[in-house]
């Protein structure tokens, strides 16, 4: 793999991205001991295994550089002093985050959070991997860091998934299948432009432009609603992270889907927002006068084309209607409004804003990434984001993988984001907040789950099904 620049919106993450306002994405992916006759899995061989895989994934062994066109770019390239054991580290938990009254999950997220808080070093392959253990060789958990200028949502899950006993084999495979073929490198690819490529340049730039005009447009139009979201949600950065996660039946998430239509999903999102008004209500809040604003991102691949490098991404906007007290009122209120986005498309409304990223010329990432970051809340509260993972079981190292829980970075100037991913026929939930603003992250999460069990509960009530009409 040779040089290639940074596609527009990978490139606008990369400026995004402060000291108090780290852009790395992530997840914590929690593992079970190795079954019999399976023994001799500890952490330090996990970190090994981990190191091996991960120096195995081309992708991980590129590092960011300036480049001197297109002015303002940047581009990925080799890293020459790659080291893996820089990147992949064990962190031991504290014996108190042991305790029977602690328990593992907790000390791991309690230290996840930690490790979130940092941004990573810009001089090296922008991405972390933290095997969080105890002493014994009991359960322990994976924190893997990957920048957003490396990926987005689908393609973190597929250079993550390299990790995996059950994906792992199967590159090697086919990389031994590939080298024999191949007698010479594949030459890096320039990124300066030909005589005969300028014109076609020019003509490209128009069209872009052009199409950011609407696009921008559009935007902008949205952006000029009531913007009152929830005071909750948006604060002055600490520049701290906590972490939070929850679990959800998948089961019981499909049986309230059946009855009310839609997607599982709009379900989710419905779930989501009727979470946060018994938090708001709970800490003693008043609900706000406008419903908080959800950007629902909306990944822009094309099926079956695979995973390519950089962000392909869009976002849909949700106003997650807290205000509302009944339940079901409120998913039929989520499924409505996401009808309606899907109906328009991914480049209408605010969500679109990534897709005008992605068409601004290098230089105005490099000097409005300060404006960009700050306007974020005047477009939305929250993040709300979905991961789609594999189906099949996997394992690492012979451990079999119990849950994974996603994190999401934090916009500038606001306090919360949420990521769901399924596995294993259960709902993970990720919350990453503010540390300081948001101190009982525990709370909503406990309150995700609370808000599926009263569903469930009035599932028998009445006629739900005409509720979805």
């Amino acid at each position: 793999m040779g040089t290639e620049l940074l596609a527009p919106l990978d490139l606008a993450f990369w400026h995004l991205e402060t000291d108090a306002h780290p852009m790395h994405l992530g997840a914590l992916a929690v593992f079970s001991p190795a079954p019999a006759p399976a023994p001799g899995v500890t952490a330090d061989t996990v970190v090994e295994l981990l190191g091996a895989r991960a120096a195995a994934i081309p992708r991980l062994r590129m590092r960011v550089r300036d480049v001197l066109l297109p002015v303002g770019g940047a581009a990925w390239s080799v890293d020459k002093d790659f080291d893996v054991c820089r990147h992949v580290q064990r962190v031991l938990l504290p014996r108190d985050d042991e305790s029977p009254d602690g328990g593992f999950m907790a000390g791991a997220t309690r230290l996840a959070g930690e490790l979130m808080e940092r941004p990573l070093e810009r001089g090296l392959p922008p991405w972390e991997m933290y095997v969080i253990s105890g002493a014994d060789e009991g359960p322990f958990a994976v924190l893997v860091k990957l920048h957003h200028a490396l990926a987005d949502g689908m393609r973190a899950v597929a250079i993550g998934a390299g990790i995996f006993d059950e994906i792992a084999s199967l590159g090697a495979r086919a990389r031994g299948g590939v080298s024999a073929r191949r007698a010479r490198p594949v030459p890096p690819r320039s990124w300066m432009p030909g005589p005969r490529q300028v014109a076609g340049f020019a003509l490209g730039r128009l069209e872009d432009l052009s199409r950011a005009f609407g696009v921008g447009a559009s935007v902008v139009w949205a952006s000029r609603l009531d913007l009152r979201g929830a005071p909750a949600l948006t604060a002055i950065s600490s520049g701290t992270r906590r972490l939070a996660t929850a679990e959800l039946d998948g089961e019981s998430v499909r049986r309230i889907r059946r009855i009310v239509g839609g997607t599982t999903n709009d379900v989710l999102l419905g779930v989501v927002a009727g979470a946060l008004r018994r938090w708001m209500v709970e800490r003693g809040e008043r609900l706000p006068v406008a419903d908080p604003r959800a950007l629902v991102p909306v990944s822009r691949r094309r099926p079956g084309t695979g995973a390519t490098s950089g962000n392909r991404l869009s976002a849909y906007l949700l106003g997650l209607p807290v205000s509302e007290s009944d339940p079901w009122e409120r998913l039929r209120t989520v499924r409505t409004a996401m009808d309606r986005n899907k109906a328009a498309g991914p480049l209408r409304g605010a969500g679109a804003v990534a897709v005008l990223a992605d068409q601004l010329p290098s230089l105005a990432h490099r000097f409005g990434a300060p404006l960009a970051g700050s306007a974020a809340r005047m477009l939305f509260d929250v993040l709300v984001t979905s991961v789609p993972l594999p189906r099949s079981a996997l394992s690492l190292g012979g451990c079999p993988l119990r849950a994974v829980y996603p994190m999401a970075p934090l916009a500038r100037g606001q306090s919360l984001a949420i990521a769901l991913s399924t596995y294993g026929g259960r709902v993970q939930i990720g919350l990453v907040a503010d540390g300081k603003a948001v101190p009982d992250l525990e709370r909503l999460a406990r309150c995700a789950e609370d808000e599926l069990r009263e569903l469930l509960d009035l599932l028998p009530v009445g006629q739900p099904s005409q509720r979805s009409r």
